[in-house]
């Protein structure tokens, strides 16, 4: 017989409430099981004691006959140090998908089009007004000349 450590819901809707329970691995989640270990509280605050309450001897005399514990109840027992559980590793978790990564570009394309649009209006509104003193300063050249002309006649 497999024997499994896994976790048994009860409570309201919306409201759950687990028991930690051996049980035969074929037997329906909610249903029949051999022992109850313990208890699990996922409403009440991570810090709390009263979230989790587990029988360790049990736990241990179960481990040693052969449970299995589930992912969770894994948990569970390498917090309380009764069982080690290796740390998993998922680099491309945090990667994002196909859809996000294309919003990016074409976000990261935006802003580039964006700041050269800005870049350009600077250009051409620091452009006329050199234009504008360039034309200057020949007309005052030109003017310059024609009075000198002037009083040369």
């Amino acid at each position: 017989m497999a024997v499994a450590i896994r976790l048994s819901r009860g409570g309201a809707k919306k409201r759950p409430y687990y028991r930690i329970v051996v049980a035969d691995s074929r037997s329906a989640r909610d249903g029949k099981y051999l022992e109850q270990i313990g208890t699990y509280n996922p409403m009440l605050p991570k810090d709390s004691g009263e979230r989790v309450k587990l029988n360790e001897d049990r736990a241990r005399h179960w481990l040693s006959v052969g449970a299995q514990p589930s992912d969770r109840v894994h948990r569970f027992l390498d917090a309380a140090g009764i069982l080690e559980r290796a740390p998993r590793n998922n680099p491309k978790k945090a990667e994002p998908g196909e859809a996000a990564k294309e919003r990016a570009e074409e976000k990261a394309a935006k802003i580039a089009e964006a700041e050269e649009a800005a870049k350009a209006a600077a250009e051409e509104a620091n452009a006329p007004a050199e234009e504008a003193a360039t034309e200057d300063a020949p007309a005052e050249e030109a003017a310059a000349e024609e009075a000198t002309e002037d009083k040369g006649e």
